[in-house]
């Protein structure tokens, strides 16, 4: 592991998107998105997938210099056009919106078309959270899962993002998918020669698989079952067929480099303050976790954490010790930086205490 400067780390990632001609805001933007997936631990949407969105740039399946428009304006429900432009930038367009609509009308609820992946979504439904309000994000994907009883990825593994303040050093924040694991996880077990267990996918022909290769082959398994599938269905519902953009298996993946995404989504904030105190309700909330965290624990665990803290706690020994990423993918990060004309070294990039 290489122990990068996250600091120097996000001013490197804007950079390459301002030599990708990013416009400026966007760029630092998009960068930040991503460092800030690495801090939390969810390195899977972090700075590896610098130059997957990079590729959409240059093939021009993602708009750089689209700027969302608003298709209707009625109050507290909005309806934005991204025009096929950066999902994050997009997002946080809409993010924008409905703290300023709820601040004003109590609730807002804005749909987006026509926009892009968008990397983490606790990173835009944190920041309701952090204005005093309740923040639900969904959104839809590239085809996943099947429905249930099925064996066709017609579904997304479409995730959801549910954040609220708490008065504590991080918000209660919720940001999952809903298959029973991670297409990562699987992969890996496959470059290790590793058997899966059985509840994670099937293979091509829809029958249970501790194969790896079989599994990616075939289709991921929807967490509990018909729940899970229903709802990511639902994600769908609201992302897609809500939003009049794509769904199911007309969505493309930010990997796939040169076709539209076609994803949506739908952002609501709920003013607190609408309804009771702000401080009444986050001293409630603090109250809740106190009952977790004093409660008896299993056999092992040697404290209960709440939604929201483990990516802090990740966050705050990342600044404290440096951001580690694996050596491997930063010297690649580094040479495909170099083709563009960004030139910088390790050890620029590294932490210093």
């Amino acid at each position: 592991m290489f122990s990068v400067c996250p600091d120097k780390l996000r001013a490197f990632i804007t950079e390459i998107y301002l030599k990708m001609g990013v416009p400026a805001a966007p760029a630092a933007h998009l960068a930040d998105t991503l460092v800030m997936a690495d801090l939390w631990g969810h390195s899977s949407h972090g700075v590896m997938r610098t130059f997957w969105y990079g590729a959409r740039f240059a093939s021009g399946a993602t708009q750089i210099a689209a700027e969302p428009h608003l298709v209707t304006n009625t109050g507290p429900p909005l309806a934005l056009d991204g025009g096929d432009g950066i999902g994050q930038w997009i997002t946080q367009t809409a993010v924008d919106l409905a703290k300023d609509r709820a601040a004003t009308f109590g609730i807002a609820a804005v749909s987006v078309r026509n926009s892009g992946h968008f990397g983490t979504s606790m990173y835009f439904t944190r920041q309701l959270a952090e204005a005093g309000m309740i923040g639900f994000l969904a959104t839809n994907a590239s085809p996943a899962v099947p429905p249930h009883g099925g064996v066709e990825k017609l579904i997304g593994n479409n995730p959801q993002s549910w954040a609220a303040p708490t008065g504590l050093e991080t918000p209660f924040i919720l940001d999952f998918a809903h298959s029973a694991v991670a297409r990562g996880k699987i992969y890996l077990a496959r470059e290790k020669g590793e058997s899966i267990p059985a509840d994670w996918a099937l293979d091509a022909d829809g029958n249970p698989t501790t194969d790896a290769s079989e599994a990616i082959a075939g289709t991921l398994l929807p967490m509990a079952g018909h729940k899970g599938a229903g709802l990511a269905a639902m994600m769908d519902v609201l992302g897609g067929v809500l939003s009049a953009s794509a769904h199911g298996p007309d969505v493309a993946g930010p990997y796939i480099a040169d076709r539209r995404s076609g994803s949506g989504h739908l952002l609501m904030a709920i003013n607190i303050a609408s309804l009771r105190q702000l401080d009444e309700f986050t001293n409630e909330m603090q109250q809740m976790i106190t009952r977790w965290k004093s409660s008896r624990r299993q056999p092992g665990v040697e404290d209960i954490l709440y939604p929201g803290e483990p990516e802090f706690r990740h966050e705050q020994a990342a600044r404290a010790t440096g951001l580690g990423l694996p050596e491997e993918m930063m010297i690649r990060l580094i040479e495909e930086a170099r083709s563009l004309g960004v030139t910088s070294d390790p050890d620029s990039l590294a932490f210093q205490a």
